[in-house]
């Protein structure tokens, strides 16, 4: 049979391909109509209608976007300090938020440039002695971008990796005076 040379099924196969090639852009270019009514997805599943949609991203959902603020007077409190330790600003969060995520939906200036990867120190805090005591010990990789950072003290802690609990409730963070992006800065 001819048909069964890889010459011919070479020759085949490119065929097909530029036809289908040809055919993308010849086609009239017309979009599905998109409905905006969640409530059969949601009605269909235990899911929340944004999580049965299937988004182009490799991560899940909730580490896309904001976290979601408590209901006044339920959630966890914590004290920002300026770098010279003067208050700038109480929030209430959730407990298991971390605080680079609070810090930003907050509004606080932490910056945050590897969004919680462990691969910078630019959301470096500093925390009180015995919330550092209470919490777990930083693993190596924490560790390794700590030794980076701008101003390290004994109880220094990267935002992304401390995860609040009712018991740190009323805490206080302190923001270093500077950070240190090695994307940014260079060296």
């Amino acid at each position: 049979m001819v048909w069964a040379t890889p010459v011919a099924l070479h020759a085949f196969k490119s065929v097909a391909r530029r036809s289908l090639f040809q055919s993308a852009f010849t086609a009239p270019r017309t979009l599905p109509a998109i409905s905006c009514n969640l409530e059969p997805l949601a009605s269909t599943s235990s899911k929340s209608p944004l999580q049965a949609i299937r988004f182009f991203s490799s991560t899940p959902l909730q580490l896309h976007g904001g976290i979601t603020r408590p209901e006044p007077g339920t959630g966890v409190k914590i004290h920002f300090q300026a770098p010279d330790g003067s208050p700038l600003k109480t929030v209430e969060v959730n407990e298991g938020d971390d605080l680079l995520s609070i810090a930003h939906e907050y509004d606080i200036d932490l910056e945050g440039a590897c969004e919680g990867s462990i691969a910078c120190s630019t959301c470096h805090v500093i925390l009180e002695p015995d919330v550092y005591d209470s919490l777990e010990e930083p693993c190596d990789d924490e560790n390794d971008m700590l030794d980076l950072a701008f101003g390290l003290t004994d109880t220094s802690r990267l935002g992304c990796q401390v995860k609040v609990s009712k018991e740190q409730d009323g805490m206080k963070v302190q923001l270093p005076s500077a950070t240190r992006n090695m994307y940014v800065d260079g060296k």
